[in-house]
């Protein structure tokens, strides 16, 4: 499915330069076999070193040349741990958070890029929770650099990681109300209050003598 904007209409003399732009919407279905590229080898492997594969992915999406596994949060760490030992996905690159407010009862999505090194390798996984038990386990145990970017992930985004060690705010202050990368997180200013400093003007912040 796609939508359209302004960019490629032709007669109607729109001169805005919008005629272009085509928006692609990833079905919410599985892809089918063959993925295409190494996607298959990967879900191969995948169903040999883990029986449980089929009750464990919800769906395989292949999309604008990338491979994402969409997990149940229940059974993450046990496809983690084999995509890190069996298939050599040596790094996660992160989790990232995504708030759909529309998709009823998968509002929070939690996205993981992963690299092997060893094969040259890039896939995703994807976790989806309901904004009302936004619990997700934790893989800081599985590769230790998550430690960082969960915390980021749970202060934007209000996703708890179950078993993280020190799951605390990383850039708003431990008080701060609500998450502000959420998309119903108010936009606007938020007075900020400087205790006991002072902002000098432009022109005295730095000397370019």
């Amino acid at each position: 499915m796609s939508e359209k904007g302004m960019f490629g209409v032709a007669g109607t003399g729109d001169t805005s330069g919008y005629g272009g732009l085509e928006r692609q919407q990833a079905s919410a279905n599985s892809s089918q076999r063959p993925y295409g590229s190494y996607f298959d080898d990967i879900a191969d492997q995948l169903e040999r070193a883990y029986p449980e594969f089929n009750d464990a992915i919800e769906r395989v999406v292949v999309d604008r040349g990338e491979l994402t596994l969409h997990i149940k949060r229940e059974k993450l760490v046990e496809v983690a741990l084999v995509l890190r030992n069996k298939l050599r996905f040596e790094v996660c690159l992160g989790v990232s958070g995504v708030h759909y407010p529309a998709d009823t009862g998968r509002e929070l999505h939690a996205v993981y890029p992963l690299l092997s090194m060893t094969n040259n390798r890039r896939i995703r996984l994807e976790v989806s929770v309901p904004d009302s038990d936004p619990h997700i386990p934790s893989l800081v145990e599985v590769w230790a650099g998550n430690n960082w970017h969960e915390r980021e992930t749970f202060d934007m985004f209000g996703i708890i990681f179950d078993g993280h060690p020190a799951l605390t705010r990383i850039l708003m202050p431990d008080d701060w109300p609500g998450h502000p990368q959420r998309k119903d997180y108010p936009l606007g200013g938020i007075p900020v209050e400087y205790i006991g400093a002072t902002v000098p003007a432009p022109d005295e912040r730095r000397s370019y003598r």
